[in-house]
């Protein structure tokens, strides 16, 4: 007998330790975490209330993208028709509606009929149609500004994407989510200025209109459709960059059109020193986030563009290279090169021109048994080393950094390799470890052009509050470091104008264009692609235009690409003939 009391009791406690459980746990559900529940952080209120709720978002309340001139490059208000399921019940002037927006009532029809959720019908509303239509104050039917994605979209990599990422939304956002200020769920900045400026472009608050459903779908509470918005008047910002939308465009279709697979180009403003236009291959996939990376921002194998800082050096070192010349039949390692790339004996600047590759090695060795951080010294004069774009204190926001992710260039990896002969020369025409992005080689070309001045490189101008008042401007700013003297830039000014002028300059294509252009040519040997040796090359254009009075700096570069199919070249005639047509 008292064995089964106390198994009554066992069995009581256990119950009751069961029912304390589930009613701490409804507790938690029902009153604790109701804004935060779980480690999801889901919001408990929120998705009840939108199991019996229908909604039209008119505006996600994410800060946007703006040319130099305020056209949206991101998104885009449209006047449009939105049409709620229930209207379906309803007796309704639709032939009225209809012949406003130039359609047939039969024709509203077929389109409200197939609706289960709030949509968007017909095409875009004048502001003289969109009065009409709510002057006749239709329960569910509005005439309203709603946002809409921009078609396919320019500079991509450069603005980035957004979307879910509940690891860095709770790292980033953490406070805001625990009190219930934003969702888990929110979409945030991915990459690109979507990421850079994501603290000032998170959401405040979603504008639509909402109504309540009953389990069928139906008016719940009757027919009256709600406005939920902000209501402040400075949110969202609109963040205006540099870019020129018109000028970008067609530096997109001219890359379509020469079928750039890999690579890009970079054009500056001289002056300014504010990107006007960039694009990088290859497209974004949106479904599976590939090709999101910006190669504009990453170091890459320059081949023989970086012979400029070689120059450069060779100018200031008081190495002799007016009165010497150089036997251009043999390569760096004094071995005869193949027939078909002898040049013969040539003195420095056409060395430069025609870019041989044993002036440049044997100049480097002469310069490095002198001085053995002189290459080091002449990458970081012409900003080849360290970001060159914009950052500085931004309110709370210390070394804020316009660009995402841009990388660092490289000159050795290890540092006895500058001691070395081999290494040196492979240095100096831009091989073995030499890393640099091209948004750097553009730089370079825009200090060479001002005459030595650095610059950090804008592709933002300011945040704007909705009203059109501004939030904050983004000032020019000098690169920090030593730079060229003006002489030197004139004497690399002389050399770049050699390249196109030239009989035999790699740059002699561009000797038909309108204006003149001064450059320099880079074909980097990638080695050792998945473990194989094969014929894959960088192939580089830099340089800047009109080479009398610069205006403009331009970079196009083709990775990974056959030599025998790449377009580099192609692709910079076609972008200065479209800014300066014949």
């Amino acid at each position: 007998m008292k064995n089964t009391v106390k198994r009554i009791h066992f069995v009581l406690i256990i119950m009751m330790i069961m029912i304390g459980v589930l009613v701490g746990r409804m507790a938690q559900i029902q009153l604790i975490d109701t804004e935060s529940f779980s480690k999801e952080k889901i919001n408990l209120i929120e998705s009840s209330v939108k199991q019996r709720t229908q909604e039209m978002i008119l505006n996600d309340g994410r800060g946007q993208f703006t040319d130099k001139n305020g056209v949206p490059l991101t998104v885009q208000k449209e006047r449009r028709l939105v049409v709620f399921p229930f209207v379906k019940e309803m007796t309704w002037p639709k032939e009225k509606v209809a012949s406003i927006m130039q359609h047939t009532s039969a024709t509203l029809d077929e389109q409200i009929n197939t609706l289960d959720k709030p949509a968007v019908i017909g095409e875009t509303l004048t502001s003289e149609q969109a009065k009409e239509i709510n002057a006749l104050k239709i329960p569910g039917v509005f005439a309203l500004n709603v946002q809409k994605k921009v078609k396919n979209p320019v500079a991509e990599q450069l603005i980035g994407i957004t979307g879910e990422n509940k690891n860095v939304m709770t790292k980033r956002y953490n406070k805001k989510v625990n009190d219930g200020e934003l969702s888990i769920n929110t979409p945030i900045g991915v990459s690109g200025l979507q990421s850079s400026f994501d603290e000032f472009l998170i959401p405040e608050q979603e504008s639509k209109l909402l109504y309540h459903v009953d389990r069928r779908g139906g008016p719940l509470f009757g027919i009256e459709v709600k406005y939920t918005g902000a209501g402040n008047p400075f949110y969202p910002v609109s963040v205006q960059t540099t870019i020129d939308s018109s000028i970008q465009q067609k530096m997109e279709n001219i890359l379509d059109e020469h079928a750039l697979k890999e690579g890009g180009a970079v054009l500056l403003d001289i002056d300014t020193n504010e990107v006007v236009a960039m694009t990088s291959r290859p497209h974004i996939n949106q479904q599976r986030s590939s090709g999101v990376g910006n190669r504009m921002l990453v170091p890459q194998v320059p081949g023989s563009v970086f012979k400029t800082v070689i120059a450069a050096a060779a100018i200031d070192s008081g190495i002799d290279t007016y009165k010497r010349t150089f036997n251009c039949d043999l390569d760096i390692y004094n071995k005869l090169e193949k027939q078909a790339k002898r040049k013969g004996m040539l003195n420095f600047q056409d060395s430069f021109a025609e870019s041989c590759n044993y002036t440049f090695g044997t100049v480097a060795k002469e310069m490095v048994k002198e001085n053995k951080t002189i290459i080091d010294e002449y990458a970081n004069k012409l900003g080849l080393v360290d970001p060159v774009g914009w950052q500085g204190d931004v309110f709370h926001f210390d070394d804020f950094k316009q660009f995402d992710n841009e990388g660092k260039g490289i000159i050795w990896h290890q540092d006895k390799a500058s001691t070395y002969s081999k290494e040196i020369a492979q240095t100096a025409i831009g091989q073995r470890d030499v890393r640099v992005t091209p948004l750097a080689v553009a730089n370079m070309m825009a200090t060479i052009a001002r005459g030595g001045e650095k610059k950090q490189v804008r592709v933002v101008d300011r945040i704007q509050y909705k009203n059109g008042a501004t939030l904050y401007t983004f000032q020019p700013q000098k690169l920090q470091g030593d730079h060229i003297a003006p002489y030197t830039a004139i004497r690399l000014r002389q050399l770049l104008k050699e390249v196109v002028d030239h009989p035999k300059g790699t740059g002699r294509r561009f000797q038909s264009l309108a204006v003149q252009v001064a450059g320099k040519s880079g074909t980097a040997d990638i080695r050792a692609v998945e473990g194989k040796n094969t014929n894959i090359i960088n192939k580089w254009f830099a340089g800047y235009f009109p080479a009398n009075h610069p205006k403009y700096a331009l970079v196009v570069v083709d990775l990974n690409t056959e030599s025998s199919t790449t377009p580099t070249n192609a692709v910079f005639y076609d972008i200065v003939n479209t800014l300066y047509p014949k």
